[in-house]
């Protein structure tokens, strides 16, 4: 993929002849999956405390929880690629999104520690399918549209969260019960799935593509996509440590009131939601390898900022720095993995996506390792050091790519 102008010549023909209304009908089913698989995804973030009351689980009881979450997402992105390259991402979106309501569904209501794990681990691997799906569909409109809408779809999720977690909390301070708010996401999220589907573009089998010329490649030895993964992997290792540090900081380093404290995760996740509206028009103005250069380096900026000066508003503009510059790695990064020649894009991106998880579950240990043998300041220079690397390497493997 070109960004400059997006050269979107390789478009199957099934894709190419849809009308101009078909093509936007997609995009707005696309955003309304992107939203929905936020939104569950916030909804579920809400209830980690409750699920752990109600279970009356231990700190590392809990943890293997959200590993199971983890493990079942890691394990889908192996073995559902194929799958989902076969049946195409309208039929996998549906059942991987209806696997994930179900789910979210059920977790509040499964009266055994052990059934709890089956319902998470499967809950991992239904939003692991749609993730993957939902991804190669957008690649698929970002080439019918001829241009780039990925940022913004990533954005949409990010909105999805914010809005998951708001209105689960409201709906929890006014004395809803925790199983019902999970019942009502879950049955919006269905209903909105059962909306949107029958809207994503048509399925195109890899033989009827413009590229079917060019030989099937085994995902596995496709040194194209080991690149874009490994830097996937460290920006996520990146993101994740600000999702569970940054509050931390604030608190032990910083020595903020417990407001302030709050405030970090809000003021990260703000400037990644307002950066992924933005990343579109940059990426096509300027091109991939630009965007993420300049991004890498504004994170970078941010965390040494955050770093180097610990008072509530430097920390606190660095957080947001940070949420801008890493906002649209993963967009331009899987969006380059859907575009892989040989590689169908839910292979690619379920081959780039399982490293970046690697990197998410990694990068708050990696951390906390540190931090344990120095301090934390010195254990989220870590996060500088990935912002540096990117900012080195990411252009270089974009541009080897042409993307």
């Amino acid at each position: 993929m070109s960004d400059r102008s997006t050269d979107f010549a390789a478009i199957p023909a099934a894709h190419r002849n849809l009308s101009d209304t078909a093509r936007q009908r997609a995009r707005i089913a696309t955003m309304a999956l992107f939203f929905i698989a936020g939104m569950v995804y916030g909804s579920w973030g809400v209830h980690v405390p409750t699920v752990r009351d109600r279970f009356q689980l231990s700190p590392a009881l809990l943890s293997v929880a959200l590993l199971a979450v983890a493990g079942g997402s890691i394990g889908a992105m192996a073995a559902n690629a194929s799958w989902i390259a076969r049946v195409g991402t309208r039929r996998a979106c549906l059942t991987g999104g209806l696997v994930m309501s179900v789910c979210v569904a059920l977790i509040l209501v499964v009266p055994f520690y052990w059934m709890l794990l089956a319902v998470l681990a499967l809950f991992g691997a239904g939003m692991a399918t749609l993730d993957v799906a939902m991804n190669a569909e957008a690649s698929a409109v970002e080439k019918a549209l001829r241009k780039p809408i990925m940022s913004s779809l990533h954005g949409m999720f990010s909105v999805g969260g914010m809005v998951g977690a708001a209105v689960g909390g409201a709906l929890l301070a006014h004395g809803m019960a925790p199983a019902v708010h999970l019942g009502l996401a879950a049955a919006v999220s269905a209903l909105v799935l059962i909306a949107a589907c029958p809207s994503v573009l048509p399925h195109v089998p890899h033989d009827e593509h413009p590229d079917s010329a060019t030989p099937r490649a085994n995902r596995w030895r496709s040194p194209a996509l080991w690149a874009l993964g490994t830097v996937a992997l460290v920006a996520l290792i990146a993101e994740g440590a600000m999702y569970d540090w940054a509050t931390v900081y604030m608190r032990d380093v910083v020595l903020s009131s417990p407001a302030a404290a709050s405030a970090a995760y809000a003021a990260f996740s703000g400037g990644m939601a307002a950066a992924r509206f933005a990343g579109d028009a940059v990426r096509a103005r300027f091109g991939a390898p630009q965007l993420v250069m300049a991004s890498a380096t504004l994170a970078l900026a941010g965390m040494i900022g955050a770093l180097l000066v610990p008072t509530p508003v430097a920390a606190l503009t660095g957080f947001t720095l940070m949420g801008l510059g890493l906002a649209n790695m993963m967009p331009v990064l899987f969006a380059a993995a859907a575009s892989v020649k040989g590689i169908h894009a839910a292979e690619g991106l379920a081959h780039v996506a399982g490293l970046a998880y690697f990197g998410m579950l990694f990068g708050p240990v990696l951390i906390g390792a540190v931090a344990q043998v120095t301090n934390l300041s010195i254990g989220l220079s870590v996060v500088a050091v990935c912002c540096a690397l990117i900012a080195i390497t990411g252009p270089k493997v974009l541009q080897r790519l042409k993307i």
